[in-house]
């Protein structure tokens, strides 16, 4: 008869594993294109996910996004203006931010200063295309990889 075997996980172990590492979607918000990404925290790293375009309901294919996903986290860029005021684009990532929430209370979020984002996924995009490794049509891309951006 096998004997059964007494497991304890030590105290200093237990906020690591209550605590796990997991899945964060990144959303750089814009006024025509919304970029997503996903990320992990263990490894801190973030891949580009798609673009969503917006000729309709951006919600239905980003709710479309969170159920493929299951983030633990939201994280979505606050477009702030160069010297850190809010400007009419801050405002309606907002309010963007306060519908997502909304549809999924879920999901913890929060808004992260996204200024040069978008500059340093055109300059990432620039050194790509330079070395061979991105062509004219991975253009695309680059509101995913901001988000990639935002979430590293």
């Amino acid at each position: 008869m096998l004997e059964a075997l007494e497991f304890s996980v030590p105290d200093r172990l237990m906020g690591t594993l209550a605590n796990r590492p997991g899945v964060v979607l990144g959303i750089d918000f814009g006024q025509r294109r919304i970029g997503l990404a996903t990320g992990n925290e263990l490894t801190g790293t973030a891949t580009a996910l798609q673009t969503i375009v917006h000729a309709g309901d951006p919600f239905e294919q980003l709710d479309r996004v969170i159920r493929d996903w299951r983030p633990d986290r939201i994280v979505l860029g606050l477009p702030l203006a160069a010297d850190g005021s809010e400007s009419k684009l801050s405002r309606s990532a907002r309010r963007f931010a306060g519908q997502l929430k909304q549809r999924h209370p879920g999901i913890a979020f929060e808004l992260h200063d996204e200024r040069f984002s978008s500059r340093q996924a055109d300059s990432q995009f620039v050194d790509a295309r330079r070395s061979g490794q991105a062509r004219r049509r991975d253009a695309r891309k680059l509101d995913g990889i901001a988000a990639a951006i935002i979430l590293e």
